[in-house]
């Protein structure tokens, strides 16, 4: 087990953060702000929100309305995708102050169920591995604080980078860096990429490709084949698949190619 898979206090006190940071925001929202873009593809400023009220009613074990969904979404892929965006849609002719009451409700809802839910309890979290309750706890505050930077981002008010649910977001998306330079961008045996992550939740991890070709988290590298410089948002931006290379600042230092595959590789989430 990691940092945090074994705390569920402090993974639901991060989720319960940032759910509440997100309801503070939308409350001071223009009529206008609810239908703003953000960078999740087909999804709004109030869809974001929908999706969060839609995952946590389901975790409580509610049944959502009966509803169809349009066929020709270009946004949605996958049955997972269309197993999120149901709620979604059907939330799309409501208006946003509704949603985030509905939000707000949930909210208070879920934390009461949480106070006594057994945090070893096994259960699916979103990697696909099952592990105890306070595990999916940590994922859960990972997706809602992605989702409030998005819903930030869209309406141009940055903040609570440096929550407690970045810091799960750190550890869920670095896990992840080890496929990425080895499978995905394909770095040969011996070669390394130093990340460089500054500002809130920031980090430094080395990855080296062993001669079973085999990418791991090493703790020095000398000489390393890529330097990436990062800032902590340009990092989660691209981790979370929210942008492409071209879209943030990066240092790089070292073998272009390599590093150019790596930053095109980045997105974590699915």
């Amino acid at each position: 087990m990691d940092d945090f898979d074994l705390d569920m206090p402090g993974n639901v006190a991060a989720f319960e953060q940032t759910v509440r940071s997100t309801i503070a925001l939308a409350d001071g929202f223009e009529a206008g702000d609810w239908e703003l873009p953000t960078e999740c593809p087909g999804w709004t400023v109030k869809d974001q929100l929908a999706h969060l009220v839609g995952v946590e009613r389901m975790l409580l074990g509610d049944s959502e309305p009966v509803h169809e969904l349009p066929a020709d979404l270009p946004h949605v892929r996958n049955d997972f995708a269309r197993l999120l965006e149901v709620p979604i849609d059907a939330r799309r002719p409501v208006p946003g102050p509704q949603v985030l009451a509905e939000l707000r409700e949930t909210l208070e809802r879920r934390l009461a169920a949480l106070a006594t839910t057994d945090p070893t309890a096994e259960t699916m979290c979103p990697d696909g591995k099952l592990g105890p309750y306070s595990r999916l706890m940590m994922f859960r505050a990972f997706d809602c604080w992605v989702h409030e930077q998005d819903i930030r981002r869209a309406t141009g008010h940055p903040g609570n980078l440096d929550s407690p649910a970045g810091a799960r977001a750190r550890q869920i998306l670095s896990g992840g860096l080890p496929f990425v330079v080895g499978k995905r961008a394909r770095a040969e045996a011996g070669q390394s990429v130093l990340f460089e992550v500054s500002g809130p939740h920031g980090f430094r991890t080395a990855v080296l490709v062993g001669e079973d070709r085999r990418a791991r988290v090493t703790e020095q590298v000398a000489e390393p084949t890529v330097e990436l410089d990062l800032d902590w948002e340009a990092y989660l931006r691209l981790a979370a698949g929210r942008c492409g290379p071209a879209e943030i600042a990066a240092g790089v230092h070292g073998d272009a190619d390599l590093a150019a595959r790596v930053l095109a590789s980045l997105a974590i989430t699915p």
